[in-house]
């Protein structure tokens, strides 16, 4: 998913249960994970462990990168709404074959 932020705007602190990607597209932001923090320009990828507490805030304008696997991840929706099922109905779990 793509999440813009304004200067300013946070992704307060959170954690998902899935492993997570961020790549900054563009702008600047300050991850702090794990009493570490550190300032990402356009360019920086970084990954987080499923579960691990996060923050970002964006430092100017800032266009981030989200990517989730596996979708969902285990317990991701707790209430057991998708019946089991990994992938969405309109997912393939195999690659394309080559043209």
């Amino acid at each position: 998913m793509v999440i813009d932020l304004a200067e300013g705007q946070a992704l307060g602190d959170h954690q998902v249960r899935e492993r997570a990607l961020l790549h900054v597209v563009g702008g600047t932001v300050r991850i702090e994970a794990a009493d570490t923090a550190v300032d990402c320009p356009t360019g920086t990828t970084i990954t987080f462990e499923p579960g691990e507490a996060h923050s970002v805030r964006a430092l100017a304008d800032a266009r981030l990168l989200l990517v989730l696997t596996p979708w969902p991840g285990a317990a991701h929706y707790a209430d057991g709404a998708l019946g089991g099922e990994r992938l969405p109905a309109n997912a393939m779990a195999e690659p394309l074959p080559d043209r």
